[in-house]
C-alpha cells in the first residue's frame, strides 16, 4: 500500500455517513484542479479524528467549501480507488443557509451557482466563498459574471 500526505480544498459532495467503526465518518469532496468543470475530481475520504467526525455528521452541510488535510492511501489493488483518510478538518466557507436538498450546485468556471427548482433566480458565489449576487434568470448569469469580474478586476 502506498501512501503520501495530501492537503486540497473541495466542495462536501454528499451527506457524511457514520462510518465501520465508532466516532469515524465517511465523506466525499468535489475538487477541481482547473477551472473547468470537466477536470473535477471527487474524492473519497474518511476520518477516525471524533472531533472531525462529529463536526461532519452534526455541523457540515454538503456544498461547505473545506480544507483538508490528510493521508492518500493508494490500495495495492489498482482496480480499489484511492481513499484520504483526513485527520485535519478546516470550513473555509459554508454553502447558503437553506437546505441544499431542493438545490442543486453547479460550477461555472471560478464561479458556484445555486439552482432551485421553486424560484428562477440563481445565486452566485465565487469559489471561494464571496457573495455576487443573485442572477434573474438562468439567462442573466453571464450578465453578473461579467459585471463581478469588471468591478473586482476580474477576481473570481
Amino acid at each position: 500500500m502506498d501512501t503520501k500526505p495530501l492537503t486540497i480544498d473541495g466542495y462536501l459532495y454528499t451527506v457524511p455517513t457514520p462510518g465501520d467503526a465508532p466516532y469515524t465518518a465517511r465523506f466525499q469532496l468535489v475538487v477541481s484542479p482547473t477551472d473547468d468543470a470537466v477536470d473535477d475530481v471527487v474524492w473519497s475520504c474518511t476520518t477516525s479524528n471524533p472531533r472531525i467526525a462529529h463536526a461532519l455528521l452534526t455541523e457540515i452541510q454538503t456544498g461547505d467549501l473545506l480544507h483538508v488535510s490528510g493521508v492518500l492511501t493508494q490500495p495495492d489493488n489498482p482496480a480499489e480507488p484511492a481513499r484520504l483518510t483526513v485527520d485535519d478538518l478546516e470550513v473555509l466557507a459554508t454553502a447558503p443557509a437553506r437546505a441544499l436538498q431542493e438545490m442543486v450546485l453547479d460550477r461555472y468556471g471560478d464561479y458556484i451557482l445555486v439552482f432551485d427548482a421553486d424560484t428562477n433566480t440563481v445565486p452566485v458565489f465565487t469559489a471561494r466563498g464571496q457573495w455576487v449576487g443573485t442572477a434573474e434568470n438562468p439567462d442573466a448569469i453571464g450578465t453578473l459574471i461579467e459585471i463581478h469580474e469588471r468591478v473586482n478586476g476580474g477576481d473570481g
